[in-house]
């Protein structure tokens, strides 16, 4: 294996990156201004992923197959085949997820056309958009972990910062298609940790397991929290105004979401466990990884939402209280109230305690798989 990092690995990261730029870009430009045209540049950004991890997965794929000299022979002996072509599976899995996202693209105009402006993020094409974004972010991280697999020196230190981000990446992708059910008025509903418990920790805690990363899951929470932090900073320092009605809240920058759930914390936790239960039973580390996740997020979510709807959490650091145009004076944000509990309140939030353990489980499995992959 040469020294140089694969140019295409860093074209797959960044067609990761575009997408979930674009993904935050897109929902503010949606609050902001509304759905004024197509071709926006947060479309463009969401779609550019498509084609670039359409790119690298050609390139992985067609040079694996057709290459010559040694480097493309070790390539050979570590790929799979598929239909007479061969290339790392993550190559094929990114190749299938950019036909999925540019797909999408027709399918979420047309909609746009029948049905009007988007009343909810998780739409039919909106849903084909994720899951062919979902199929290039697992591409490009079984591309970057088979690499890292088989590296060694500081090509596996480089393949390991990059494992990190699209771990990290990992979690903005998922924190964005839960937003609906996870908004600061929430914060004190049911609803809003079990969302979370079954969407976090099969991430955070399989993507830990890797083999010689250390502190995986603080770090990769770290990348998830400065990611999403860093695009709610940047976005209202950018003008907009609502181009469709009704109007009932004025809005003259662009609308960022909500403060990043800490996750951090959880993640220097599941880190010590995974480090003092390396002997134990898989589904003792999975009980305690996911207690312990279920526990801290109530421990640091809660007060939290208690203090961002506090004028205290109104600075450009915490955005605590914004309002998109169609937010109208008599909504919980405005009056800055917590939603009432909703029926089946005290089986919601004791449910995640059963569920993130469960997830934790099922995450473990798929580390430890992950941590075997070299194709």
């Amino acid at each position: 294996m040469g020294n140089r990092f694969p140019w295409y690995l860093w074209c797959a990261v960044a067609a990761v990156t575009s997408a979930m730029i674009g993904a935050h870009w897109d929902i503010s430009w949606h609050r902001s201004i509304g759905r004024d045209t197509f071709w926006t540049p947060a479309h463009i950004a969401i779609y550019l992923c498509g084609v670039l991890g359409g790119i690298s997965s050609a390139y992985q794929i067609l040079w694996t197959t057709f290459g010559k000299g040694p480097d493309a022979e070790a390539s050979r002996d570590a790929s799979v085949g598929i239909w007479g072509f061969r290339g790392p599976i993550g190559a094929f899995i990114m190749a299938w997820g950019g036909i999925a996202m540019l797909t999408s693209a027709p399918f979420d105009d047309w909609w746009h056309n029948a049905y009007g402006l988007d009343v909810r993020i998780i739409s039919p094409p909106h849903t084909v958009l994720a899951m062919g974004l979902f199929s290039i972010l697992l591409g490009s991280l079984l591309a970057v972990t088979g690499y890292m697999n088989r590296a060694t020196g500081s090509t596996r230190r480089m393949a390991e910062w990059l494992y990190i981000y699209l771990g990290g990446m990992t979690l903005v992708n998922i924190g964005t298609f839960i937003m609906e059910r996870i908004f600061t008025s929430a914060m004190h509903s049911g609803f809003y940790y079990r969302a979370i418990a079954l969407a976090v920790p099969f991430y955070l805690i399989g993507l830990a397991v890797a083999p010689g990363v250390k502190w995986a899951s603080t770090r990769i929470a770290l990348v998830y929290m400065l990611f999403w932090a860093g695009i709610n900073w940047i976005l209202p320092l950018f003008p907009a105004e609502p181009k469709l009605g009704p109007v009932y809240h004025k809005v003259t920058h662009f609308v960022p979401s909500f403060f990043p759930l800490l996750l951090v914390v959880p993640g220097v936790a599941i880190d010590l466990i995974l480090r003092a239960g390396r002997s134990w039973p898989r589904w003792k580390t999975a009980l305690a990884a996911g207690l312990a996740f279920a526990a801290l997020m109530l421990a640091v979510l809660w007060p939290l939402g208690s203090f961002m709807l506090t004028p205290w959490a109104d600075n450009w650091f915490f955005y605590g209280k914004v309002a998109d145009y169609r937010t109208g004076p008599n909504t919980y944000t405005m009056r800055r109230m917590f939603v009432p509990p909703e029926d089946g309140y005290y089986w919601n939030l004791l449910s995640s305690f059963a569920i993130a353990p469960f997830m934790a489980w099922i995450g473990l499995h798929f580390g430890h798989w992950l941590a075997r992959v070299k194709r």
